[in-house]
C-alpha cells in the first residue's frame, strides 16, 4: 500500500459528491475520467435546484423581483469566473468549444488573410483545430503544426523556428487533455507577440488543477469549460483582451445583444452582451459560480483551498500511477513531462484501449479509451488510441490500486 496523501480529509471531500457513492458491477466506483467531465458537489447541484425552485426567470429583461434576483445571481457568477482567472470580465458560452468558435469566426474571419499562418500544437483538442480549418479555408490562411518532443512537450526550438511575420495566431492548449502536459504559455505568448501574432489558449483542463491568471499568461483569448471544473455541462466562458474585444463583431445575432432594431439597421450592445444573444444558460452560469465558490472553499483537513490542495494531491496520485503501471510488462505511458497535471495515458502491447476500458469498467473503474478528440496527436504518437486516467480532488490512492489490479487482469487475459 502506497502511503496516502497527508492532510486532506478525503472522506469529507468525497461526501460532497453524491455520484461517487455507488457500486459498478459489484465494485466501488473508482471514477477516473475527470478530464472528460468532473462529478458535481452538492453545492453545485443545489444551486440549480434553488434557481428553479425560487428564482426561475429570464435575465436582463424584467423589472419584477424574480428577474432581478436571477440577473443579480447571473452577473455575480460572471464576476466569480472572471476573478478566478484574473480577468476583468468574461463572455458566457456553452463551453470551451463554443468559445474557440467565437474567436475563430469573429476575430479570425475579420483578421486572417491569404498567406497568413496559424500555428497549432500537435496536442490540440479538435475544438482548437477544426474551427481554424474552416476559417483557413475561407480566408486562404494556412495551418502549420508545432511538433512535440519525446516527453510530449512542445518543441520550443521548432516553435521559434516557425515564428515569423506570416504567423497571425498561435493556438495552444494550457493543459493537454490527453498527455497532461502543462504548456509554457507565458513563454509561447511572449515569442508569438514578438512577431505580432495573437494567442488562443484552450484552458478547458487547467482551472481545476491550478491557479490561472490570464494576464500573467498574457493570453489574448482564453476559454473555459464549466463541466471540467466541478460545474454543470453546457456552460463555459471566454476571456478576450479588452483592446481586441472592442474590435470583434458579433458571432451570433438575436435578442439580448441588440441596442436598437429597425428593418433598415440594427445596433448592438457592448461586450459581453454583444456576444450573448438569446436566453442564456442561466442556471448553468449560476451553478458555475457555485463551482468557483467550491474551488475556493477550504479543503477539509487543511488550511488550503480546494484549488490549492488539488495540484499536490493529484501529483501524488499521478506519480503513484506512473510507478505502478510502469511495473507491468507491456505498458507504455504516453506523456512524461515532469510538470504534467493529473492525467496519465497509456497503451498495452496486446490489448486495444477499448478492451482495457471494458475490463476496467467490469472492475468498477471508469476511465476514457479512445483518441480523446486528439487524432493528430494519436498520429504523432503512432497509436490508434490510448487508455486515459484522469484525477480530481476526490480521488484516492485506493482507487489507483483498484485501477492497477484491473490493468493486471487485462494483462492476464491478453498476455
Amino acid at each position: 500500500m502506497i502511503a496516502e496523501t497527508t492532510g486532506l480529509n478525503l472522506a469529507a471531500i468525497r461526501a460532497e459528491f453524491p455520484a461517487l457513492n455507488q457500486h459498478i458491477n459489484g465494485h466501488p466506483l473508482a471514477y477516473l475520467d475527470n478530464a472528460a467531465t468532473t462529478q458535481k458537489p452538492c453545492a453545485v447541484i443545489q444551486a440549480i435546484v434553488d434557481y428553479y425552485s425560487a428564482h426561475n426567470s429570464n435575465v436582463h429583461r424584467g423589472v419584477h423581483q424574480l428577474s432581478q434576483r436571477a440577473t443579480d445571481q447571473f452577473e455575480d457568477a460572471r464576476s466569480k469566473v472572471a476573478t478566478l482567472i484574473g480577468a476583468d470580465s468574461v463572455i458566457f458560452t456553452k463551453g470551451s468549444t463554443e468559445a474557440i468558435n467565437l474567436v475563430a469566426h469573429s476575430w479570425g474571419l475579420e483578421n486572417l488573410r491569404e498567406g497568413d499562418r496559424i500555428l497549432l500544437t500537435q496536442m490540440e483538442h479538435h475544438a482548437n483545430i477544426v474551427p481554424w480549418q474552416r476559417v483557413a479555408a475561407q480566408t486562404g490562411a494556412e495551418i502549420v503544426p508545432i511538433p512535440l518532443n519525446s516527453l510530449g512537450e512542445v518543441d520550443l526550438d521548432a516553435y521559434q523556428n516557425l515564428l515569423d511575420e506570416r504567423v497571425k495566431l498561435v493556438g495552444v492548449v494550457h493543459v493537454s487533455n490527453s498527455l497532461g502536459t502543462v504548456n509554457p504559455v507565458p513563454e509561447m505568448a511572449r515569442l508569438a507577440h514578438e512577431v505580432g501574432a495573437k494567442v488562443m489558449v484552450d484552458g478547458a483542463q487547467a482551472p481545476v488543477h491550478m491557479a490561472v491568471d490570464v494576464k500573467t499568461l498574457d493570453a489574448d483569448f482564453y476559454s473555459l469549460a464549466g463541466h471540467k471544473m466541478y460545474g454543470p455541462t453546457g456552460i463555459g466562458a471566454l476571456y478576450v483582451k479588452h483592446e481586441i474585444l472592442q474590435t470583434m463583431p458579433p458571432y451570433q445575432l438575436g435578442g439580448g445583444m441588440i441596442r436598437t432594431v429597425t428593418f433598415e439597421k440594427s445596433t448592438y450592445q457592448g461586450a459581453p452582451e454583444k456576444f450573448e444573444p438569446g436566453t442564456p444558460n442561466i442556471e448553468g452560469a449560476i451553478a458555475l459560480g457555485a463551482a468557483v465558490d467550491y474551488l475556493l472553499s477550504k479543503a477539509p483537513g487543511t488550511d488550503r483551498t480546494i484549488l490549492e490542495a488539488s495540484a499536490p494531491h493529484e501529483k501524488t496520485l499521478t506519480e503513484a500511477t506512473h510507478q505502478l503501471l510502469s511495473e507491468i510488462e507491456g505498458v507504455t505511458i504516453h506523456g512524461n513531462s515532469p510538470t504534467k497535471a493529473g492525467i496519465v495515458s497509456f497503451t498495452m502491447a496486446n490489448a486495444h484501449p477499448h478492451d482495457i476500458g471494458t475490463i476496467l469498467d467490469a472492475n468498477g473503474v471508469a476511465i476514457r479509451a479512445g483518441h480523446h478528440c486528439c487524432q493528430p496527436l494519436m498520429t504523432a504518437l503512432r497509436v490508434p488510441a490510448t487508455a486515459r486516467v484522469s484525477f480530481a480532488i476526490y480521488n484516492t490512492l485506493d482507487e489507483v490500486e483498484q485501477l492497477v489490479r484491473a490493468v493486471k487482469q487485462v494483462k492476464e487475459i491478453f498476455g
